[in-house]
């Protein structure tokens, strides 16, 4: 039998304070009408003044613990996915195995971005496989509305606050992650980038991007990673029941599907609710659809991401 990361539990946090699109309309020059017909974004959520990243992916990792039934103590890792962490260091990661009140096991982020939850993702799978650990908590959380320029109004309506979480075990069997694809290419840095950091202005920036460009490369590399995935897994798209692809943007959700020849009922959306809320959108995702029943056990469910670096990738699993 193989040895395999499965998913126990998922877990999901979101601040309070909920935005609409119309917040926007008498601060920049856009409508809810525009924002909505070029992204599929409604509404999302901001975090509240002192609510740092590490508040809610505690809250995040705790609701899926309890979900899964299964203790803190029990944890042998946690990785979690932010580009927005409290502070330079230590990591977000450390900050959760305290606020969980762990005194074993090890603590790390994962910086990729958007495509953070899915490398953290694939980082958990081959620490178990290798019998590195038997439980990892894997947690994509962040705080971009900490990074908007809120007069470029192609980037400050798309973003938002949040964090999910999901428990992995080892087990063996069929069940669990099938396969995995990680790629990255930082000839396109330029294409989504924070302008400030540590060793060069000293400030955390201010996050830039070139939505077309990113548009256009977002569509093809998705596709591309998640049948790389599928082929790995032994798969085909025929054999895809759910797709809980990066909650960025519905027109490039769309696109991707359409590429994949899979129908829009069977991909999981969250974008209205929640905009782009980066390396939290997969696990944010995965939440909502676990929580209202549309995973059965055996379900093939693919997830795929891309973002600044670029970096892209894609994990198939069986529920």
């Amino acid at each position: 039998m193989t040895r395999r990361a499965v998913i126990r539990g998922t877990g999901r946090y979101l601040p309070e304070r909920i935005v609409e699109n119309a917040w926007f309309e008498d601060k920049i020059d856009t409508s809810d009408e525009w924002i909505r017909a070029r992204t599929g974004i409604e509404r999302r959520h901001f975090a509240a003044e002192g609510e740092a990243t590490s508040h809610m992916a505690i809250k995040a990792a705790q609701n899926a613990l309890d979900r899964a039934g299964i203790a803190a103590d029990t944890i042998d890792a946690i990785i979690v996915a932010t580009s927005t962490p409290d502070l330079t260091f230590p990591s977000v990661a450390t900050m959760v195995q305290s606020g969980l009140g762990m005194t074993r096991g090890f603590a790390f982020d994962v910086q990729a971005v958007c495509a953070g939850f899915v490398f953290a993702l694939a980082n958990a799978d081959g620490m178990i496989r290798s019998g590195q650990a038997e439980r990892i908590l894997v947690i994509g959380a962040e705080t971009f509305s900490k990074l908007m320029d809120w007069e470029d109004r192609g980037t400050c309506v798309l973003f938002g606050d949040g964090a999910g979480a999901v428990v992995l075990e080892a087990a063996e069997g069929e069940r669990g992650v099938l396969a995995t694809d990680l790629n990255s290419d930082g000839s396109y840095r330029d294409i989504l980038y924070v302008d400030g950091g540590v060793a060069t202005t000293g400030t955390s920036g201010k996050l830039r991007m070139q939505g077309n460009v990113l548009f256009r490369h977002a569509v093809e590399k998705l596709a591309e990673t998640a049948h790389r995935a599928i082929d790995k897994a032994g798969l085909t798209t025929a054999d895809v029941d759910w797709l809980v692809p990066h909650q960025a943007n519905a027109r490039i959700i769309a696109a991707t599907a359409q590429r994949m020849h899979l129908p829009m009922e069977k991909v999981v959306l969250t974008v209205a609710d929640h905009g782009n809320t980066s390396a939290a959108s997969i696990p944010l995702a995965l939440s909502v659809a676990d929580e209202a029943g549309s995973f059965r056990e055996g379900d093939i469910v693919l997830t795929e991401a891309i973002g600044g670096g670029l970096s892209w990738g894609a994990v198939v699993l069986r529920w």
